[in-house]
């Protein structure tokens, strides 16, 4: 990371540049809050807010896409209150331990990594189900549910628009795991679950199954038609499953596709025929998948 440092005890601040270069960061330092105003981009900045006659604020404001962490002498409105409302992220107390100083500059440096994954992958979320329309109103939608489709996709984008509409987090199980049961004992009832591949779920583990999410905020899907299940189901249909939307699906997608949906309707050997692969091959590309044929 880049750092600048803006501190008039030049003692304090070489020591503070010292440890942080150790750590493969880059550091400047400036005697003034005059100085500091570089025109560079910082990703972290420490400012000392006790450099007499030198206001903190353009500082702030200049390096308000940065990591702001006031050093400070003692903790007052001045000093902490009000250059925390106008932007700074943190403070830290003088004298302070280096390694503590390092610790909050690691934890802000990590919380903008997530934060910067989290947008990418909302971007991604919103863009891969942008053509996917789901009739629901989410005010009114009580959970358990199971949504029943061929298509994943739409299960898919039901679960995470439920989750952004209510500003939860979800938490994803897939039932073709051989740990799943256990999983979904340990999660937290607090987070929305989202359940997948209920269709690989023996019939004999359906009620263990059910007795682990009673009442608690979850959706399943699966992609066979499910009767006689202790809560709402939706059914979504799609006249053309693997063209819909006007998608193609890979070759690779459309393999896992056919041998999830139809495995348990043809036996094995009329299944790899119609793939046209040996049924060695069918095998191994279903323990590739982590596909668990019912039985």
């Amino acid at each position: 990371m880049n750092v600048l440092i803006i501190e008039n005890e030049i003692y304090l601040a070489q020591s503070i540049a010292s440890k942080l270069s150790d750590l493969s960061h880059n550091c400047d330092i400036s005697s003034s809050t005059k100085e500091g105003l570089k025109g560079i981009d910082y990703d972290v900045v420490l400012l000392s807010t006790n450099i007499n006659g030198h206001d903190i604020y353009p500082v702030i404001e200049a390096y308000k896409n940065a990591v702001v962490i006031l050093m400070v002498s003692y903790v007052s409105n001045d000093t902490v209150s009000k250059p925390l409302a106008a932007g700074a992220k943190d403070y830290i107390l003088k004298p302070f331990m280096i390694e503590e100083l390092i610790r909050k500059i690691q934890h802000f440096q990590n919380y903008e990594r997530i934060r910067r994954q989290n947008q990418t992958y909302e971007k991604y979320i919103s863009h891969a189900f942008s053509s996917v329309k789901i009739d629901e109103d989410f005010d009114k939608t009580e959970l358990p549910l199971m949504i029943c489709s061929g298509y994943q996709k739409y299960a898919d984008a039901f679960a995470f628009r439920y989750a952004d509409h209510h500003k939860q987090p979800l938490q994803f199980v897939s039932l073709s795991s051989a740990k799943a049961m256990q999983e979904l004992s340990l999660l937290s009832n607090n987070n929305v679950l989202y359940i997948t591949d209920f269709q690989n779920l023996k019939k004999s583990e359906h009620k263990l199954f059910f007795d682990l999410i009673e009442k608690r905020p979850c959706i399943i899907s699966s992609t066979d038609y499910t009767e006689n299940i202790p809560c709402r189901l939706i059914e979504i249909e799609s006249e053309n499953h693997l063209f819909d939307q006007g998608e193609i699906l890979p070759i690779e997608e459309y393999v896992k596709y056919i041998m999830t949906n139809f495995q348990n309707r043809f036996p094995d050997t009329e299944l790899s025929k119609k793939l046209g692969i040996s049924r060695k091959s069918l095998w191994e590309k279903r323990k590739k998948y982590g596909i668990i044929k019912k039985k």
